[in-house]
Parts: structure tokens; sequence; C-alpha cells
């Protein structure tokens, strides 16, 4: 699950207006502690004037002037690598110098499996061969051509104890896989070239999600003799981190910018662009003031959240907004093995009890829309829940029939550095008041509250969750399954939903698939209200008149590709 820059000035400013009144194989630990430890030697790395292709990193360098044909964009904060193995965040620059086996690219208004660096694919009956028809036309940032040793080297590279990747998951399920992790082999037994431009990966089981999962920014495919030359290196130098992508990164510069330059030699043709700049400017206003003085072409304002208003209630740019739904959603877990919420009665009863329209129009400037189901519009699998009414009345029924007639205590637990979730949180603790829940609400820091939600004993939680892969797995397995469930302090006991979710990975049938998961979503929302669904955000970005060809993105960490976006001045 990509997380970006929380929405904190929007959640600080709506406590006054209302004080009256987030992998499928994830089980809940902070892999992205370990991403922000790495990096920080990368200081002035690389040379040269970005915009010059000579088809080898490295070879340019220098900060590019506003205008012209670069892209500039802001970022928050520095990345620590641009590695993806290493890293479970920054995913823009990884999409622009790297490719993946297939894309998932939205194609007639759906989010679609394409092929990229295979150019075919072929899956055998059990759903657990896959061979790989790779391009022989395509070549790395220095001159490589792309070969399927290269994808067996980026899959054992990710396996190998040595590389301490962050993003093993994406691999896992592949035969073998496991054994190199865990230091019993040297190798991945599942992944084989059979020649030059094929390659057969063979799974455990059969993982229906397969094709959608190798999608991801973290299995993009890297050059074996290149990253192996680059050794700590690679991901943090520019002269040594090599893609095929239509872009390759030329300079960085520690807390000011990256440049990455068009790849001229790139499969798909050249970019429209010349390059992109990433530049940092963590202050959101300073953003706003920099697009207003043409210093910036594109800012995301799912992640400049201040500023979304602004933007928003402005005649003057309502028709430079491009919008489209982040592929996640907002959603209160319940602890199912805890008084109160231990009963289904007072978990409805505090699902009628909020307000999600009001909490999303004046917190959130009404950008996006209220959800019943864990799998938001744009995954696949989504379909039209029923709605979850809001009724204080209903809610204070309910409570009576569950025995708390009187009223109740309940406790709602978040980290203490996550300003966010306090903002929401004091909203709904407003809210369920009026209808006789006392609510505390209980900040911890981020080490004891990870270690008490692993152990399942953490209470009511607000959590997010977007989408790394397209597919309904990627919601209700990372949340309903044995282990997960547990890990994530739900609890729920329907041995039905744990088969379910197992049944759900190995069928071929899609639309067989989708009706399983419906009833799963269904069971666990609807039925057990074992977690209550807030609102999916819209993803709302600001561009330049001179930009064209810009295009949400369908994924859930809300990074793009830029190589269709074009400037016309």
């Amino acid at each position: 699950m990509k997380k970006y820059v929380s929405l904190l000035m929007a959640g600080a400013l709506a406590v006054s207006m209302l004080g009256g009144c987030g992998s499928a194989f994830d089980d809940g630990s902070a892999s992205t502690t370990a991403a922000g430890e790495a990096g920080g030697t990368q200081a002035q790395a690389g040379t040269g004037a970005a915009g010059e292709s000579s088809g080898a990193p490295g070879s340019s360098g220098g900060a590019a002037a506003a205008g012209g044909n670069v892209i500039h964009i802001p970022e928050h904060d520095e990345f620590p690598t641009v590695d993806c193995q290493k890293d479970t965040e920054f995913y823009v620059v990884p999409l622009n110098i790297y490719d993946r086996l297939v894309e998932c690219e939205v194609v007639d208004g759906v989010a679609t499996i394409v092929p990229s660096l295979a150019e075919s694919w072929d899956i055998s009956d059990d759903g657990l061969v896959y061979t790989f028809h790779l391009r022989d036309d395509v070549t790395f940032h220095n001159g490589a051509g792309f070969t399927a040793d290269d994808v067996v080297y980026t899959v054992e590279r990710m396996m190998n104890p040595a590389t301490a990747a962050l993003n093993t998951d994406f691999f896992s399920m592949i035969k073998g896989a496991a054994d190199m992790l865990e230091g019993q082999a040297d190798g991945v037994e599942g992944v084989k070239a059979l020649d030059d431009y094929t390659v057969e990966i063979t799974l455990d089981v059969p993982f229906a999600p397969f094709l959608a999962n190798l999608a991801t920014p973290s299995c993009s495919i890297y050059n074996r003799a290149a990253t192996e030359a680059a050794g700590d290196q690679f991901g943090i130098d520019p002269a040594v981190t090599v893609g095929t992508g239509p872009f390759m990164i030329t300079d960085w510069v520690l807390n000011d910018r990256i440049t990455l330059a068009r790849y001229d030699d790139y499969f798909k043709g050249p970019a429209n662009i010349d390059g992109i700049e990433l530049i940092q400017v963590p202050d959101e206003n300073t953003q706003k003031l920099m697009y207003e003085n043409g210093e910036l072409d594109v800012v995301d304002l799912s992640s400049s959240t201040s500023q979304l208003a602004y933007f928003m209630g402005n005649d003057a740019y309502k028709d430079n907004l491009v919008t489209g739904p982040e592929a996640g959603n907002y959603f209160y877990a319940f602890n199912l093995d805890m008084a109160p919420t231990d009963d289904v009665r007072v978990r409805k009863a505090i699902s009628m009890a909020i307000d999600r329209q009001t909490i999303l129009d004046q917190m959130y400037s009404g950008a996006g829309h209220v959800v019943n189901s864990m799998l938001p519009d744009g995954v696949l699998g989504s379909y039209e829940a029923e709605e979850i009414p809001y009724d204080p009345e209903g809610a204070k029924a309910l409570l009576a029939e569950a025995g708390y007639g009187d009223g109740c205590d309940l406790e709602l637990y978040q980290k203490t550095n996550d300003p966010d979730a306090l903002a929401i949180n004091q909203v709904v603790q407003s809210m369920l008041s009026q209808v006789g829940i006392n609510v505390t609400i209980k900040q911890m820091d981020e080490a004891a509250y990870l270690s008490e939600r692993r152990e399942g004993k953490l209470g009511m939680t607000r959590a997010v969750w977007w989408a790394d892969f397209n597919d309904p797995d990627n919601f209700l397995y990372t949340f309903f399954t044995e282990k997960n469930t547990k890990a994530r302090s739900i609890n729920h006991k329907n041995t039905d939903v744990y088969q379910w979710l197992e049944d759900g990975r190995a069928m071929v049938d899609e639309d067989e698939r989708m009706e399983l998961y419906k009833k799963i979503d269904t069971t666990m929302v609807q039925e057990e209200a074992a977690v209550f669904p807030l609102f999916q955000m819209d993803h709302v970005v600001v561009v330049q008149d001179w930009v064209k060809g810009f295009r949400i993105p369908w994924n859930g960490w809300t990074d793009t590709s830029y190589y269709k976006v074009s400037i016309e001045r």
C-alpha cells in the first residue's frame, strides 16, 4: 500500500468546523521504517544538463529552468532510494525509469493488464505456470540489451536475503522463493530462462492476481550486469542506476531535486517531453505560489490537501483540474474480541451514528464519495453495495437492544504522529456522543501501536488502504484471512470467509471469482460489520494550461508515468 503525505491541514481545519456536532500478504508490520533509513549518500550525485538524452545515465545534470519542454512537479519529502525493491512509498521515479513485464493501464475507462517487456504470455490450465514471451528490441539506459536472464536476476535479487528487500511479498508466491529468502537455496527454483526471450515462472499454488501483482512498481525489471556492478549505490547514484523506461535519472541533488531526461531509444518510442524535474517543496502554500508563478506544471492536490479548497473553489482553475477516483478507502476497523465492539449490534450502531457525508464535505471539500464496500470504484470486483444509512435514532435502538440503553464507553486507537486520524477521530467522538457512546481517543507511539495491532489487541481504529495491485484480493485477503485478521486486530472468526479467500486465489473463471469476492465483502461489511467503510477520495491534480494528455492513474499509490504527457505552449 502506497502511503503518502497525511492530510494534515485539512484535518486540522475540520476539527474547528465540526467540533459542535491507508499487500495482499501484509502482516501489519511497519515496512516503511527501514525504507526511511536507506539512502542519504546521494547528495550531488550525477553530472551534466537534464534534457540531453545520450542513452547513458550520468551524462547530464544541473537544474532545468521553469518552462521549456520539461515537466516540473513538487515533492514533499526526499526519496530514500529509487530502488523500488527497497522502498514502499515513492514510486514516481520508478514508474518513469523502469518497466515491468506487464503494466496496468486505463483502457476505455477500465484498469487493464497490458503487455510491456513481455509482449505475450501463456498460463497453464492449472494456473501454476506462466510463460512470458519477451520483446527482443528493448535496451537498458546503458545500451545493454534486455533478456530473460534479467528477469531471473530481478526475482532472485529481490529474494536474496543480502538485498534486504522490503517488497519480497510480490515474488513470494513463486516456487522456491521462500527457500531463497530463508537462506536455504542459492536461487529461485520457479523462475527459468528458457531462451534469451522466453522466461517461465512457476508458482507454489495458483494465484489468480499474479499478472496484476507483476504490474506493481516493486516488480520493475533490472539489468543483471549493471545492477551487480552498482552494488549498494544502485537506486542512489544516477550514474549507475539504469532501467528500460522512457526516462533516465541524470541528476540528484539531496534535498533539492531529482532530474530525469528522456531516453530516446525507448522501445515504445521517445516520450513527448524532454524530461521531468521533481523539486523538493515541503510547504504546500509555497507549492501553490510556485504553480501560480508558472514554476510548477503539475501539483497533486491529493497530497497537497491544504490547497484543495483553494483550487476547487476558484473558477479560474476549473479547467485546470483533472480528477478521478483514488483506488483506496478510508474506513474504521473494529476489534471483534473487545467490548463493546464484540457485539455486532454495537458495531452497526456506531456505523449508523457517523455522518460520513458531512465529514467528507467539511474536512475534504467534498472531494470524494461515501462508500459501502471495501472494494473501491475502479478496482476489479467493485460493485454497488447496499447503503449503510446515517440513522442516529436507529443507532440508539440497536444500542438499547444490545444492553447499552444508558450508553457505553469506547476507546479509539491511533498513532501519536497521525494528525489526520486525530482530526477524524475527534469528529467521530462528537458524533457518537449524540447516541450515548462516550469515546476516549488513545494515542500510542508507532512501535507500541504496531505491536499491539500485530497481537490482535488494538481496539477500534481508523485505517486507510490503497491498492497495490488491481484485484479484490489486495483488499479482502489483506484484512480477512485468519492470519491477517488477527494482525490487523479485527479478529473475526468466520471460517467460511477464510476458505473463500483461499478458494478465490485458485479460481480461473473471473466472473466466478468476482461473485465470490462480492459475497466475502457483503459478509464482512454488511452482515458482520467487521469494518465500516467511510469514503473513497477523489484524486485531484491541477495542471497548467500547456500540459496536455495528463490522466489520473488507476492505482492506489497515486504516482504516475509521464510518458504520454506533452507540453504545448
